[in-house]
């Protein structure tokens, strides 16, 4: 298998997770706020909303370092095998 091909595969499979799970934490995102702004009197699911709230946060910059960090690892190889 051609090193160029498994650079494109790698690309492809990393945008297709990322994508995926920022679609995650959207729907997560979306349904914390949903609950923790909802009009009943239910105290323990506006906590379960806020925690989600809390917990898609951070999910938000663990994917953005996880993606930053699988950028610049594609773009050292790319350029390396480029350059080789």
């Amino acid at each position: 298998m051609p090193i160029d091909t498994l650079i494109n595969f790698i690309n492809d499979l990393t945008q297709k997770i990322t994508a995926l799970a920022w679609a995650l934490f959207l729907l997560t995102w979306s349904i914390g706020w949903t609950l923790r702004g909802a009009p009943i009197p239910f105290s323990k699911l506006k906590r379960v909303g806020s925690g989600l709230v809390e917990d898609s946060i951070w999910a938000a910059f663990w994917l953005a370092v996880g993606s930053t960090v699988f950028s610049i690892i594609t773009y050292i190889v790319s350029i390396m095998v480029g350059g080789g």
